[in-house]
């Protein structure tokens, strides 16, 4: 290989990981194969390979902490732990936090029919227990509408990170959040979805809501 530098290429799977390599040297390029969960032997799959292939390498057998990381060009991974844990269920109990009146957004979907005239379609699971109202509402600013003016008139106009201005229709009920979060924390929720309209530009009430969970 042209780098004098490791580059990784690492696949973990729920049972295996693989770990792809081009070394220095004249071997170029090393495999190593690993179960994903190993607790016995190491800590984490993707990072035990990394070690074995440069401890071979470099002749030295390297603790897991003192890795010459200055010797490592890139390392990119993918994986499907995450797939499968949707598949299979086993992920963190989660609730989703979305603005009011949309709490059913996810269940209705698109209004897609693969089937169109089964008598029994079975609904995939929703991967959430519960679902928290958030008291919020942004409007966009239309072509031609004067922020200066809606401003005079009392009301709050805001810059989203996309240049977009929107007027605040809606300030969520921060008393209210708290105690309906609190109250999916007492049922061991352990994750949240948050999905706020125009959030996607104007991200004070997401981080709103991250300070109060």
């Amino acid at each position: 290989m042209s780098s004098n530098k490791f580059r990784f290429a690492i696949d973990r799977g729920g049972t295996f990981t693989d770990v792809y390599a081009e070394v220095p040297g004249e071997s170029g390029v090393m495999v190593v194969k690993l179960l994903s969960e190993d607790p016995k032997n190491y800590p984490d799959a993707p990072r035990e390979g990394i070690r074995r292939i440069m401890s071979e390498v470099l002749g030295r057998d390297f603790a897991d902490i003192e890795l010459p990381t200055e010797k490592i060009e890139w390392i990119r991974m993918g994986t499907t732990v995450a797939t499968n844990a949707l598949l299979e269920r086993q992920g963190a109990r989660s609730a989703l936090l979305v603005t009011e009146g949309f709490r059913d957004i996810l269940q209705i979907g698109n209004q897609d029919r693969p089937r169109l005239f089964d008598l029994e379609i079975k609904k995939p699971e929703l991967l959430y227990e519960e679902v928290v109202e958030v008291g919020e509402r942004l409007r966009l600013l239309q072509k031609g509408e004067d922020p200066q003016s809606l401003r005079a008139a009392g009301k709050r106009v805001v810059s989203g990170v996309t240049g977009e201005l929107f007027v605040v229709l809606k300030e969520p009920d921060v008393e209210r959040l708290r105690a309906e979060l609190k109250h999916l924390k007492d049922r061991e929720i352990e994750s949240l979805a948050v999905a706020l309209m125009h959030g996607y530009a104007w991200r004070d009430q997401e981080r709103l809501l991250g300070k109060l969970a």
